[in-house]
């Protein structure tokens, strides 16, 4: 009995093959815990289609990554000097944020960030004039533009990408490569038409793997299921049932990521309302659970547990039996799967 995570091989690999037919040269993306299909299932994925580069997140995914995938490896974490040393191979491309990184990084192949509306890391235009003697000891694969999701202020990202290429060049910096984040094609293809003597490549991961949110579904079959009548006492905690109905025990616990959110933008009043009701119910220990059953959410009985889920299902639902599967809303970012079924 386990959380599963179903995939529809074909819808998924055809939705792979529209993102990369929008997007020549992407480059995949594949860190964190490999979007929720594990990095080794991503690098079949991406042998399978045929690219040159992965890029992981950093120089310890690259070190696991080597041995599933034979092409060039770009580490997204910019280098640091004094950094603990970690054996890589020569196919695998280090991204640099900093001169002084340039520097340290002497016989390298390496990728400069520049500094975008981001401003989370990236070389400034004031710093450009100092990379023309750092650039002449290392392998310069190209430079590198991580960009907002969201422009609330109205700005284009073409026109970000154009003012730092017009800086490049202006700095008499070679322009062979520029490796972009968060384009849509058709700011990639107007980027291409202008400067057709460089080569972008878009860097994606979220688009590439999880685009098609109707090719994967996560289900948690249920282990056991016990009838409760009012005011009985159940759980670590001794709580009181608040009505009749069954607990159902589900696979997925806080080790499959159950019970764990990354936090959200929220945007509008009524999103920020659904907030503030979620924070309200939590601090009377009602929380609902990712599970589905009968066509609804149902609530936690009790705080998720390491490798299960116990749910309350009122009497006027359907009985879940042992065996079924529940459908469970969750994030692949952030969800850990006992077992992948293809089919």
């Amino acid at each position: 009995m386990a959380l599963s995570l179903y995939v529809d091989t074909a819808r998924w690999r055809a939705h792979q093959k529209s993102v990369i037919d929008q997007f020549p040269g992407l480059v995949p993306v594949c860190k964190g815990n490999g979007y929720g299909f594990g990095h080794e299932r991503l690098c079949e994925e991406a042998a399978r289609f045929g690219t040159d580069m992965l890029a992981v997140g950093t120089t310890y995914e690259a070190a696991r990554i080597k041995d599933w995938f034979g092409g060039d490896l770009l580490v997204l974490t910019p280098f640091r000097r004094g950094e603990e040393p970690v054996p890589l191979p020569d196919r695998v491309v280090r991204s640099v944020s900093s001169v002084d990184g340039v520097y340290a990084l002497v016989g390298a192949r390496v990728v400069i960030e520049c500094m975008s509306s981001m401003k989370r890391h990236g070389i400034t235009e004031e710093e450009l004039g100092q990379l023309h003697a750092a650039i002449e000891d290392v392998r310069l694969e190209g430079f590198a533009l991580h960009l907002p999701l969201d422009r609330t202020d109205g700005s284009d990202a073409v026109e970000e990408v154009i003012a730092w290429m017009d800086r490049l060049r202006a700095a008499r910096l070679p322009l062979g490569t520029m490796f972009v984040s968060h384009l849509r094609a058709d700011e990639l293809a107007r980027l291409q038409q202008q400067f057709p003597q460089t080569r972008f490549r878009a860097r994606i991961g979220t688009r590439l793997w999880l685009g098609d949110h109707e090719a994967t579904e996560y289900r948690g079959a249920v282990l056991d299921v016990t009838r409760v009548a009012k005011g009985d006492r159940f759980g670590y905690r001794q709580q009181k049932a608040a009505s009749d109905g069954w607990l159902v025990v589900v696979a997925g616990g806080t080790s499959h990521g159950v019970g764990l959110e990354a936090p959200k933008a929220l945007h509008g009043v009524m999103p920020r309302a659904k907030g503030v009701a979620r924070a309200g119910l939590a601090t009377v220990n009602r929380n609902l659970s990712p599970f589905v059953w009968a066509g609804k959410q149902r609530w936690f009985a009790e705080p998720p547990h390491m490798q299960v889920s116990i749910l309350f299902v009122p009497a006027d639902a359907q009985e879940p039996k042992v065996g079924d599967e529940l459908v469970a809303h969750l994030r692949h970012t952030t969800t850990q799967f006992d077992r992948l079924v293809d089919h």
